[in-house]
């Protein structure tokens, strides 16, 4: 268990379902979630790869190269919701209620924390949980897509199928580490607010990259919120254990650029690299989570936070 006591996808803030053509009708929130479907390119490495690759990358790196979406097929009642997640202690039985439920904790913390640490006015970005597949601002995507945000649209997109994928990558399914998954998704939207997220540039990878920067940024973010939703009176979060570290780690080291060459059989390439290997994917973590600090996640060197 990591959310406290009954912490409901009630508190999930703006989160719709789809099942597969369009939004679904069982969500809890309101407004148009579309969903933005990945590109994959490159060779050999199968399925797997496909996977991890889905969870690295986020729509930033195909805005305006996919054509938007068209959500006008609607789905029947019938079909997946959340309803199920009103239940007590839903948050820590089923991987969508907790998705969710992160969801609307990363909402009440990053609505202090940008503007207070950025000086930047926080909106809430939309979630949509799928299952097969959905239309999205930024195109198509299906359920091999993975985790990702869509900047157009404002719009975090999941299926959750995706978590039982992560112990074959090398990662860990823990709460935390799925956890961990949406709040990196989540730290795109910040950085759409903060107006950086468009400097990613697929086109010029490399270590030292902007796009490097920005993935680094994100899993710092996730860190930031891991650190504030675990504190004081009312954190959402039971206290963080060492195990559930360990497995957050496990699952920034499994996704990092040089784990996922190696995975593939290639060679490890740092000029072809687009979101940090895998030890700066866990430091990037353990920075923002240590410090709860903007300004530990400066990937940028913007200078722009407040201590």
């Amino acid at each position: 268990m990591t959310f406290r006591g009954d912490y409901a996808q009630g508190q999930g803030g703006n989160v719709n379902t789809s099942s597969g053509g369009g939004r679904g009708g069982g969500g809890l929130g309101s407004g148009a979630m579309m969903l933005l479907p990945l590109l994959l390119r490159g060779g050999g490495g199968g399925t797997i790869i496909l996977v991890l690759l889905a969870l690295l990358y986020f729509s930033g790196a195909f805005d305006g190269l996919l054509g938007g979406g068209n959500d006008s097929q609607q789905q029947s009642q019938d079909e997946y919701s959340l309803e199920h997640c009103q239940e007590q202690g839903s948050s820590n039985e089923y991987d969508d209620c907790r998705a969710a439920a992160t969801m609307g904790s990363l909402n009440s913390i990053w609505a202090e924390v940008l503007p207070a640490q950025a000086d930047v006015q926080f909106t809430e970005p939309e979630m949509t949980l799928f299952k097969n597949n959905v239309n999205t601002g930024c195109g198509f995507a299906s359920s091999d897509t993975g985790p990702f945000y869509c900047p157009r649209d404002k719009t975090a997109y999941l299926d959750v199928s995706f978590f039982n994928q992560l112990s074959q990558l090398g990662g860990s399914n823990g709460p935390l580490a799925q956890e961990y998954v949406t709040a990196h998704e989540f730290g795109h939207h910040i950085q759409n607010l903060e107006g950086t997220l468009g400097l990613s540039d697929y086109k010029n990878p490399g270590e030292d990259s902007a796009a490097v920067a920005i993935e680094l940024q994100a899993d710092c973010y996730a860190g930031i919120w891991a650190h504030k939703a675990s504190q004081g009176e009312n954190a959402a979060l039971e206290p963080i254990s060492d195990e559930q570290l360990h497995q957050v780690m496990q699952t920034a080291q499994s996704i990092g650029d040089d784990s996922i060459q190696r995975h593939s059989g290639g060679e490890v390439d740092p000029d072809s690299w687009t979101h940090g290997s895998s030890e700066q994917r866990m430091q990037a973590f353990k920075s923002g989570y240590e410090s709860g600090k903007m300004s530990a996640c400066d990937t940028l060197n913007r200078g722009v936070y407040k201590s």
